[in-house]
């Protein structure tokens, strides 16, 4: 009993402390007086008994792509019950964030920075969010770090247990707040974009000292911890990181004619759209970026972008072709060149890792980027099992999706946990 309570009291003391570094981190000059090697923060770590999965799976074992291991958990996942047990209601976090400092403790959310390196290199993130309010707050607390800045864009059309309990969650952070202006988001219509760019806005007028924006959804998790992220923006140079690469004749028809919201989907119509401004070629991308400030700032005041912009607004999929092709545009910071030698594709760009059904395959496949799906399939996209865990940590990628922790937690779990130990472990 005695060991439990001092346990309770460092427990509750280092909350504190973190507690008091964010209010002078936002308000004062910041110095660097202790060297971050110097301190223990075994109370960050997640011992085996969080959470109580570790009793039933071993994710050291998963990691390492034991074939056991993952049949194991895989045989875990398709029980109703175990999924049940590990699934968080909303209502749950509403309650648990009105006791802020209890919340961020029990969370185990980094309440200071683990590096002057990593202080001196803050990112911003947008993320959108439309349900499972679990997804949002595991992704939230494995990429929190509080020189960090975070707008959450929550759906309008989301049901109102979600918007609550993620205004809940934000109000626990100074760092972390809900956007100014949320949309209606329609699959593939122009609110998918307008909701970051709403994020991107806030993100620009809300601090001048983040130097890389990412955006995320709800079901992407990390692949690396913030300091990793931070070394390698550092040797893109003001560079970006994003797909970027010629237009399949396949996805044309996206650009070709006019499209508009009919109820709740987006339809086609028989209007032709007009060539692009500019003559700017109209590039592949994908909705998921890694770019830097000043690349924002050219999105938001470059008046060949906002023609761009409102050209594209009646396109289908936006999201998959205006960041591609902005960053060919001449002249916006961190651009590459038109010539296709200068062409990325999503698995050379660190943003995002997506396996889609039609890529996965054998090693010895001429068709296959990589392996099969462990877990399954929503929309050709792989929504990833335990069996998946030891091909994604051996990638570059900053952020692998779909991972969803109320039909399959292990994965999440397992992944947290090792990114925590490696972020604790790294030399400061």
């Amino acid at each position: 009993m005695r060991r439990n309570g001092w346990l309770l009291w460092l427990l509750t003391l280092s909350g504190a402390l973190g507690s008091l570094w964010m209010v002078f981190h936002f308000s004062k000059p910041k110095t660097w007086q202790v060297p971050a090697d110097n301190l223990n923060y075994s109370w960050l770590e997640y011992p085996d008994a969080d959470g109580g999965l570790e009793k039933v799976c071993n994710c050291t074992a998963i990691l390492e792509g034991d074939r056991e291991a993952v049949a194991q958990a895989k045989l875990l996942t398709i029980t109703k019950d175990f999924n049940l047990h590990y699934q968080i209601p909303d209502d749950h976090y509403i309650k648990a964030a009105q006791d802020c400092r209890k919340f961020k403790l029990s969370g185990k959310y980094q309440t200071f920075p683990l590096s002057k390196e990593e202080e001196d290199f803050p990112l911003a993130y947008s993320i959108v969010v439309h349900h499972k309010v679990q997804n949002f707050e595991r992704l939230l607390r494995a990429i929190y770090t509080p020189q960090n800045i975070y707008c959450v864009h929550v759906d309008k059309k989301s049901q109102a247990s979600v918007l609550s309990a993620i205004e809940a969650i934000a109000s626990c952070f100074p760092n972390v707040f809900l956007v100014s202006h949320a949309e209606t988001v329609v699959y593939s219509a122009w609110s998918r974009v307008q909701a970051d760019l709403n994020c991107m806005a806030d993100l620009y007028n809300a601090s001048t000292k983040w130097k890389y924006f990412i955006n995320l959804c709800g079901q992407d998790f990390p692949l690396k911890t913030n300091l990793q992220m931070v070394r390698t923006l550092r040797s893109l140079k003001g560079g970006n990181s994003l797909e970027s690469e010629k237009l399949p004749d396949a996805k044309k028809w996206r650009v070709t004619f006019v499209y508009k919201i009919v109820g709740e989907k987006l339809q086609k119509t028989s209007k032709k759209k007009t060539p692009p401004p500019f003559n700017l070629p109209i590039l592949s991308g994908n909705a998921y970026i890694v770019v830097s400030r000043g690349f924002v700032r050219s999105v938001l005041e470059d008046s060949r972008i906002q023609v761009l912009i409102e050209w594209a607004k009646d396109t289908f999929s936006p999201d998959e072709f205006l960041w591609a092709t902005i960053q060919r545009i001449p002249g916006v910071p961190g651009s590459k060149w038109l010539n296709p030698k200068h062409d990325m594709s999503d698995l050379n760009a660190v943003s995002r890792l997506v396996k889609w059904r039609l890529h996965e395959g054998q090693q010895d496949s001429l068709e296959a980027a990589y392996p099969k799906c462990e877990g399954n399939h929503i929309r050709d996209i792989c929504v990833y099992g335990a069996g998946d865990l030891h091909w994604l940590v051996q990638q570059h990628h900053f952020f692998a999706n779909k991972f969803d922790a109320y039909n399959d937690p292990i994965p999440v779990y397992c992944l947290e946990k090792y990114l925590r130990q490696q972020a604790l472990a790294e030399p400061h």
